[in-house]
Order: C-alpha cells, then sequence, then structure tokens
C-alpha cells in the first residue's frame, strides 16, 4: 500500500520514468551552480504558491536564468519537482549510512543518540526543503523513490544494530524497521505542525530517549 502522502496522485494521470528524468546531469562548475539556483529557487516557489501553481517559468525567473537554461536540465515541471526530492533523499541516505559505519560495534545506547543526531542534523540544518519534499510528495507518486531510499537506510541500520557491543536477542530486521518509522514519521508529524521550530527542539531532546528505550526493551 503507497503511503497516505501520494494517494492523492492517484486520480491524475502518472508522468512517465522518462518523463521525470532530468535532459542533463551537471558537468561544469558553473553548471552545477545554475543547478543549485534552480533547485532553491523551486523550493521557494513551492513555498509561497504550492506545488499547483509552481511552474518552471516562475522557476526560471526566481533563479535568474532564462526558460531555455531551464529546458536544458529539466523538461518540465515533474522532472524538476523529481529532481528536488531525489536529491534531498541522497543526502539524506549518505548521512544515515555515514552514521551507521562511524557507530558501527558501539552499544545500542550509544547507537540510538548516534542515529537521532544524524537525522536531526540531516533533517534539521534544511527544514525548509524537507516541508518541500512532503508538499512534492502530496502532488506527485514518488514512492517508488521513496521506498528505495529507505531500503538503504534500514539495511544500513539492521547491520550496526547487528555489531552492536551489547546485543543479545534484539532481532536487527524488524528493530530497524520500527527505529526507521520512529524517526521518519516522528519529525514529519512534528515539522508539518504550526511552531515547529519549538516542538522540533523538544523532539531532538526527547526521541533519543525514546529510541533507546526501545531498543533497550526489545534486547
Amino acid at each position: 500500500m503507497k503511503h497516505p502522502s501520494v494517494l492523492v496522485f492517484a486520480f491524475m494521470t502518472r508522468p512517465t520514468a522518462a518523463l521525470l528524468k532530468p535532459r542533463k546531469a551537471p558537468r561544469q562548475a558553473r553548471s552545477a551552480v545554475t543547478i543549485d539556483a534552480i533547485q532553491i529557487a523551486t523550493i521557494q516557489v513551492l513555498l509561497t504558491d504550492g506545488a499547483g501553481r509552481l511552474t518552471t517559468t516562475r522557476v526560471a525567473e526566481r533563479a535568474g536564468v532564462s526558460i531555455g537554461t531551464m529546458y536544458q536540465y529539466y523538461p518540465n515541471k515533474e522532472a524538476l519537482l523529481f529532481a528536488v526530492v531525489e536529491r534531498q533523499l541522497d543526502r539524506i541516505t549518505t548521512v544515515m549510512l555515514t552514521a551507521a559505519r562511524d557507530l558501527h560495534g558501539q552499544d545500542l545506547a550509544t547507537i540510538a543518540r548516534g542515529l537521532t543526531a544524524a537525522w536531526f542534523n540531516v533533517k534539521g540544518e534544511d527544514a525548509v526543503t524537507s516541508r518541500a519534499m512532503y508538499a512534492i510528495a502530496a502532488e506527485f507518486d514518488l514512492a517508488d523513490l521513496m521506498s528505495r531510499s529507505m531500503e538503504q537506510g534500514m539495511h544500513a541500520i539492521g547491520e550496526l544494530l547487528r555489531s552492536a557491543s551489547d546485543r543479545r536477542s534484539l532481532d536487527p530486521t524488524s528493530t530497524a524497521l520500527v527505529l526507521t518509522a520512529m524517526l521518519s514519521g516522528s519529525v514529519r508529524v512534528v515539522m508539518e505542525i504550526e511552531r515547529a521550530e519549538e516542538k522540533l527542539a523538544c523532539l531532538r531532546r526527547e526521541l533519543p530517549l525514546a529510541c533507546q528505550a526501545y531498543l533497550v526493551a526489545v534486547n
């Protein structure tokens, strides 16, 4: 079953995989800067106008590039939004895989604190982009892309739990699933309510304790 955030798209025509792919990847530093400007502008337009009113023309104007330059990389709105989500998911995956590698062999309490800190660092350092991702996911069917990223993360966390110095009866696979849900679900819920920054500060303090208590309980 698809995540509820993408069910709304079931009533719309789904773009094909070809439509979601950028025309080309940046090969030079100047091109990379242009891509950054376009993606930042996309997030800004998305948050001010909403996904329904976002157009490549609006994004090009906000980014300060010509529509021709925009089309060199993104043939349509769908490809642009897909690229924004893909890039953010790649960042999240990289951070969590690095954290799992650095925490290898530590005790469960250290693992709980380390994973939570890594998750908050990557999500909280750019909360605007994170909120934009949720808005995009509500407009387009990105379940496959998001599932692949989650599977990578859960596998890495499972292997990390398997290496824990004080692991006894803990099942790495099922525990990794629940731990991932605790991290991703709780942060998303808080980000989508008013005064999110204040609530996130509270969650940053308390969630490591909840994760640690869970790991102790199932061990």
